[in-house]
């Protein structure tokens, strides 16, 4: 089935004229409309992804091929597209429509790619399980019963589903790597500032970073290249050169070290889980690497550091919507102050406005020293941690999440046992630091994701090692049971 290839086959497929775009593009748009209920997808732009793959097998009949060349691609909802409604998954941005393209999306599509819709998310990418945004929960496509994770899980429950080929996501803490694990799908996020945050709505700046999600670790290196690189409209952005990230994915394992992190290994951990990952690491020691046990000992609070520092920043970035210049605006304020406080209580949900409330808090004066000074010394002791590790090993392995995918509802009465859901993601975004989830197996059926965080701008040994263990593995093959047509591996 077409839908179930990788974006390196479906680019053979297209070569060798086993099928057309637009043939890939109807089929995934049928597949849209029959899984519907998986309420993956804000907006679907059946119209413009269907002319888009004619226009591609025009340009294939005529040579004129890039490397995406009618490829469909899903945005998450967070970057701008012009003349496309960008929600953000908010009440807040309902009516937006973005007056120019984000860098990734201009990127994506000067590759060839057919951008086929927006996918759903957490309101404004604060969430673990995608039940924050205004269109309502995503389902996972293992068990509809369950969250697919997130703010990515509406990009993870796309690409499981076989909805689209790939699809963007952005991680602030997690938030590709996570649903990625929980919808079993190969996730990357990048190190920080790797690739352009232009026309991406922004959540915590120093922490936010786009990254491909997609079905093999080939593919991910393929979206990689195209995605990074230099971008003049955002400060923050590496001017490096782009290396070729699938020239490093023929690197064996022969003689690499791998730090195994024992405070991922403690209490939280589901059993099951952790016996998948052992068995993963196995695999990994039978292609030549070797494990060493190493310490991160400020870890422990990566995520207290990341709720004081991200929140800050998030009230800091959404002052911007008061109901003035865009946006959601109350009906028949009564005055300007009115019109400030009913469109920003109207606007935003509960998890956003919680999030603001603790942000302006712990900037206030005589809580900015305790809290938020605090948390960013703590961010720069964890930063230490990482770096004495780099000098030790190559790359660490761990476990995604502490759990596989949980039922919908399941955490939304309790904070703390949702944000615990980043447990071990947070610290990459603290640091800055390249990682990226692949499936490994399953614990009752649903995917458990292995963890892979690299040095700075090291992509390609994680990239490469992820490759390595995919092509001994077929986790990444799996299929959920989405039709009584579909059989699962």
């Amino acid at each position: 089935m077409m839908h179930n290839e990788s974006i390196t086959e479906q680019l053979h497929s297209l070569t060798i004229g086993k099928y057309s775009s637009k043939e890939l593009t109807e089929n995934y748009i049928h597949r849209i409309k029959q899984l519907k209920h998986l309420n993956c997808f804000i907006s679907v732009l059946e119209e413009s992804a269907l002319q888009t793959a004619a226009d591609a097998d025009q340009a294939r009949y005529k040579g004129k091929v890039g490397p995406l060349t009618g490829i469909p691609i899903a945005h998450k909802d967070i970057f701008c597209t012009k003349n496309i409604a960008t929600t953000a998954g908010s009440q807040m941005l309902h009516n937006y429509i973005a007056p120019f393209d984000a860098t990734v999306v201009i990127k994506i599509a000067a590759a060839g790619a057919i951008t086929i819709g927006k996918t759903n998310m957490d309101e404004f990418a604060m969430g673990s399980s995608n039940e924050t945004s205004y269109y309502g929960a995503v389902q996972n496509p293992w068990d509809t019963d369950r969250v697919p994770g997130g703010s990515s899980g509406g990009s993870a429950a796309a690409v499981a589903a076989g909805l689209c080929s790939a699809a963007t996501g952005t991680d602030t803490g997690g938030s590709i790597r996570q649903p990625s694990a929980h919808c079993g799908i190969t996730g990357l996020k990048p190190t920080y500032g790797r690739i352009s945050r232009w026309g991406m709505i922004a959540f915590a700046s120093s922490l936010d970073q786009a990254g491909p999600m997609t079905r093999t670790a080939e593919d991910a290196a393929l979206l990689l290249a195209l995605m990074a690189g230099g971008d003049p409209k955002d400060s923050t952005c590496i001017r490096d050169d782009v290396p070729n990230y699938l020239e490093y994915l023929n690197t064996t394992l022969e003689g690499a070290r791998i730090g195994v992190c024992d405070d991922f290994f403690a209490d939280g951990l589901e059993a099951k889980s952790e016996e998948v990952i052992q068995d993963a690491l196995k695999i990994f020691e039978q292609l030549g690497a070797t494990t060493k046990s190493v310490k991160l000992p400020h870890i422990k609070y990566s995520v207290p550091a990341y709720y004081v520092i991200a929140p800050a920043e998030a009230s800091t970035n959404l002052s911007r919507y008061d109901g003035v210049r865009f946006g959601y605006r109350c009906k028949d304020p009564e005055n300007l102050n009115d019109m400030f406080k009913r469109s920003r209580s109207e606007g935003f949900g509960d998890e956003v406005k919680r999030r603001i409330m603790t942000g302006a808090f712990t900037l206030s004066t005589g809580y900015y020293d305790a809290y938020y000074r605090k948390a960013q010394q703590i961010r720069r002791l964890i930063k230490n941690d990482f770096h004495q590790a780099f000098n030790e090993v190559d790359f660490l392995i761990g476990p995604t999440a502490p759990q596989p995918a949980f039922m919908l509802g399941e955490k939304t009465e309790s904070h703390i046992d949702m944000y615990l859901q980043d447990i071990y993601t947070i610290a990459a975004n603290l640091a800055g630091l390249p990682a990226m989830s692949i499936p490994i197996g399953f614990s009752s059926k649903l995917p458990v994701g292995l963890q892979l965080i690299g040095n700075y701008l090291a992509e390609g040994t994680i990239l490469s090692a992820a490759h390595q263990y995919q092509k001994r593995t077929d986790w990444h093959k799996c299929f959920p049971m989405m039709t009584t047509s579909e059989s699962q591996r």
